[in-house]
């Protein structure tokens, strides 16, 4: 195993005993990832071991610091090390023990353990001491999530007998390959308003919904949509029934959305739930509840009696019209940017967007783009680091990355040329002339 991670000094945060054991873990990393494929289980084990034994210490000392401090996010940080502990690990160890210690699981527990821990280290650890404010503060208490989880895993069998686990308790949105995004609007009145959407992965639907239809085209039509609409509606429903409220929910809306507008979603609010699953090789699905009012009034079409067939027939086509253009990442912590190039772009691109370096990278983890643009200036995690992350991954390595900046200067056109990104942009151009660059750089690079 070759690649290495590098410590920054902005993975700092300033406390000592925090910082010192981030330092250790990463060289534990290190060492693993240094082992030569033909390294024995046994050494592979004792290296995990090795690993969980000081990440579960380095959990006690942050949260006993945090205590010390009287954080007022301290709940919630403990409530992210339980997920990582009781659910993450347990499911990398068992993929390690289903295949003997493989080269592949290792990597794959590694790779994992890396990300997760850049990504804690430069987002919750740095909430702490003000750097950054922690993205998962309004997600329901943890007991009761273990709860929706289990609820959710009993429906998915009962309805499809399929065997599905919880990946994670704060999926921020990330795309997974070619999804359907379903939102639906339940209103018991008193403000007792839920705004759910469910985010199906194509070959769900496909393997499930389906395969009980008979279906055997392989790829989503109406009819498969229409049906799974009904499905997914009767599952939501099910769900409520396990959590009582004063009165009965009833189904003001329901949406046939873009990823776009879902994504949206995680741009201008923090959601209570926010569930992703695995179904043992069937597909990915994410259940997520949200605050009222997070579209836009009418950027969508409610789907009724009498436009239904339309609507699905409309959504589909868009689908496929979108799935022939290139994609292109935008990685900016300026929401500002982030939608003028997305306006500026989505006529001839699929467009995702990311507010930071690690967000940037959990989203090429999940969908692979053609083109990232890639803000030079960022807090915390920066345009340079980024673009080593990416290039300390094999699989990223080959990725066109485009440099934003805003400023023109010599000493600043030097550095970014010192990390022979495929191109850089001014963002103080007019917008006719950065899309016509963009257009070039993407002929140049990809076409």
């Amino acid at each position: 195993m070759e690649n290495q991670m590098v410590w920054q000094d902005e993975y700092n945060i300033g406390v000592e005993v925090i910082d010192r054991e981030h330092q250790r873990l990463f060289k534990i990393i290190n060492r693993l990832l240094a082992y030569d494929d033909d390294k024995s289980q046994w050494a592979c084990q004792e290296g995990i071991k090795y690993f969980k034994t000081h990440a579960m210490k380095h959990f006690t000392e942050e949260e006993d610091y945090m205590a010390s401090i009287g954080y007022e996010g301290l709940e919630t940080h403990r409530q992210i090390h339980r997920i990582f502990r009781d659910s993450t690990l347990p499911a990398l160890e068992r993929e390690l023990e289903e295949t003997g210690y493989s080269p592949d699981s290792v990597k794959h527990f590694l790779g994992v353990c890396a990300g997760w821990l850049i990504g804690h280290t430069l987002t919750e650890d740095q909430a702490i001491v003000g750097g950054k404010v922690s993205k998962w503060g309004s997600l329901l208490p943890e007991e009761e999530l273990d709860e929706l989880k289990k609820v959710i895993v009993q429906q998915v069998f009962d309805m499809f007998r399929l065997e599905s686990e919880a990946i994670t308790t704060a999926y921020g949105g990330e795309k997974f390959g070619q999804g359907v995004y379903y939102r639906l609007v339940y209103d018991a009145g008193d403000d007792l308003r839920q705004e759910i959407i469910m985010v199906f992965e194509e070959k769900l639907l496909i393997n499930t919904v389906g395969r009980i239809m008979g279906l055997e085209t392989g790829k989503l039509d109406v009819m498969l949509v229409n049906a799974a609409r009904y499905t997914a509606r009767q599952f939501v429903e099910r769900v409520l029934e396990h959590f009582p409220s004063p009165r009965p929910y009833a189904l003001k809306e329901e949406n046939l959305i873009s990823y776009e507008q879902f994504q949206g979603t995680f741009e201008r609010a923090k959601p209570q739930v926010s569930l992703l699953f695995n179904t043992s090789g069937s597909g990915y699905f994410a259940y997520c509840v949200i605050a009222p009012h997070l579209l836009e009034k009418g950027t969508v079409t409610p789907i009724q009696a009498d436009n239904a067939l339309e609507e699905i027939a409309d959504y589909l086509a868009r689908r496929e019209r979108d799935a022939g253009r290139p994609k292109v990442l935008v990685v900016d912590d300026s929401s500002t940017v982030r939608v003028a190039m997305r306006s500026l772009l989505e006529k001839d691109y699929e467009v995702s967007v990311a507010e930071s370096g690690v967000a940037a990278i959990r989203a090429i983890s999940l969908d692979r783009p053609e083109l990232v643009l890639l803000d030079y200036e960022m807090p915390v995690c920066d345009g340079r680091q980024t673009l080593e992350m990416l290039r300390s991954e094999k699989a990223f390595a080959d990725i066109p990355v485009i440099f934003l900046t805003g400023r023109s200067d010599p000493d600043v056109v030097r550095a970014l040329l010192a990390l022979k990104p495929a191109g850089y942009l001014l963002k103080y151009l007019k917008p006719a002339d950065i899309k016509q660059k963009i257009d070039e750089l993407y002929q140049k690079l990809c076409g």
